[in-house]
């Protein structure tokens, strides 16, 4: 185990400082300057050094191009663990939070994606920001979630089911709402967020509620980044960071991710979703350390002893 965390401790400082975090439970001084190390150097610096400084804006564009929209670079800045309110950061998110969101105004024909709210939400609320914009989207969230617990950006038109896409989204800018103080329909949200993780649960992660036959096989590879697609890792590594009591439902996902280290007792990164992106964090098929300290965490969550997965 001390020759895997020195190898996570050899990576970008985003690896450093989620390691200290999540796996050393270093204390508070310790984290706060390795948090300050990542805009500074390697990735949370190169995805700063693309910004245009001129718009506050990367790719030229508030969703699109993927991957290289503002919207998907903040999200990579937000999970890299960057200082949450930097101030190009809390700039940038201020921006695209009053371009993409134009509630009850239909874009392109469509009302509002649920997907893109939750994003927005997700990256809002890391910074703190206070606009009258979060109150709407925390409105529009919890009117648009189905009776099923769970959420679909086609909800004008899939009337009965949810999408574990969406939902997921929609889950971990809850997550950052409650986190981060705000109180506005605070008890509302935390049983709603309730229902959504039994939506999750109840597909044991990534089956059919009806068959149980797996409902994609890319939700059972290890991908970073995740985008806005949902697989088991990810749905894992949201339960571990709110604590979520195990629940027998996550043995499928845990036993899968366990059977996915590979022989260097490192785990991959199996798929990249297609788009321009800046740069490549990791190499597709190579080890990961990204993906190894989420799978690391989980284990450590849910009582699987990490030493036990690793001999």
């Amino acid at each position: 185990m001390k020759a895997l965390i020195d190898w996570l401790l050899e990576g970008d400082p985003a690896i450093v400082y989620q390691t200290h975090r999540d796996l050393l439970k270093s204390d508070g001084d310790v984290l706060l300057g390795l948090q300050e190390q990542i805009h500074k150097t390697g990735w949370g610096a190169q995805f700063l050094a693309r910004r245009d400084e001129q718009t506050a804006m990367w790719g030229k564009g508030a969703y699109s191009p993927k991957w290289v929209s503002t919207t998907y670079t903040l999200l990579d800045l937000k999970n890299l663990g960057i200082v949450p309110q930097l101030p190009e950061y809390v700039e940038s998110a201020t921006l695209i939070l009053e371009r993409l969101w134009n509630l009850p105004v239909k874009v392109k024909e469509r009302y509002q994606d649920l997907c893109i709210c939750g994003m927005l939400l997700n990256l809002c609320c890391y910074g703190k920001i206070q606009h009258v914009k979060i109150e709407e989207m925390i409105d529009y969230i919890l009117d648009k979630q189905f009776a099923d617990g769970g959420w679909n950006c086609r909800w004008e038109v899939d009337h009965d089911h949810s999408s574990l896409h969406t939902t997921i989204n929609i889950l971990e800018g809850l997550k950052e709402y409650i986190e981060n103080g705000y109180a506005y329909r605070n008890q509302e949200i935390l049983d709603a967020m309730a229902g959504g993780h039994e939506f999750i649960l109840m597909h044991r992660l990534y089956r059919s509620d009806r068959t149980g036959k797996v409902i994609d096989h890319r939700m059972t590879m290890l991908s970073y980044p995740g985008r806005w697609k949902f697989d088991a890792l990810r749905a894992l590594d949201y339960f571990q960071s709110i604590e979520l009591p195990y629940d027998p439902r996550m043995s499928d996902g845990i036993k899968l991710l366990v059977k996915k280290k590979r022989k260097d007792e490192h785990w991959p990164v199996q798929q990249k979703y297609a788009g321009r992106v800046h740069f490549d964090m990791e190499e597709t098929g190579k080890a990961s350390r990204f993906n190894t300290l989420r799978v690391l965490r989980v284990l450590k969550q849910y009582g699987v002893g990490v030493e036990d997965s690793l001999g």
